[in-house]
């Protein structure tokens, strides 16, 4: 009885701690990119949207991302780009394709606290996917100054909060 009583335990911390055996707090900072000057395929930010990324910069600079991911467009890696030369984090270009990939990276990475840029319809998603719920729904076109911020204790996702800036 004591053998299955050991086996039960172990087994039950290696599934709670995930296959790598370590299960982290996180803190997962969300971001649609600010506003854009026109509907071009790879815009610029315009006055507006280099004005919201100062503002997010200083929003959430308080978490003290150690990673930043975005999308290979200006106007998601200008969004960002305020904090990360603050912070002295390089920005690392992700694949929107590829939400699954990127949810399981954060998840495995040694740092605690990861900022993510996309958009109307992929932060939402990750949102979901990161949250394990079906709780948000792609942004309108117009909709800007939403932050999702995600935290995660021992692995499981503790709570949810959309901030504005």
């Amino acid at each position: 009885m004591k053998k299955l009583t050991v086996g039960f335990f172990l087994f039950t911390v290696l599934v709670a701690c995930g296959a790598d055996g370590v299960a982290q707090d996180k803190l997962v900072v969300l971001v649609r990119h600010a506003e854009k000057v026109d509907a071009s395929a790879d815009p610029d930010l315009s006055a507006e949207g280099k004005e919201r990324a100062q503002r997010l910069a200083k929003k959430i600079g308080k978490f003290r991302p150690k990673e930043i991911y975005s999308t290979d467009f200006k106007r998601t890696r200008d969004t960002v780009q305020p904090l990360a030369t603050k912070r002295h984090v390089q920005i690392q270009v992700y694949d929107p394709r590829k939400a699954q990939e990127l949810a399981d990276k954060i998840l495995k990475s040694e740092h605690k606290r990861v900022l993510v840029s996309g958009h109307s319809n992929t932060i939402p998603g990750l949102a979901n996917l990161l949250g394990k719920k079906e709780l948000f729904k792609n942004l309108e076109d117009s909709e800007y100054g939403a932050i999702w911020v995600i935290r995660i204790k021992k692995g499981q996702v503790q709570k949810i909060e959309i901030l504005n800036y």
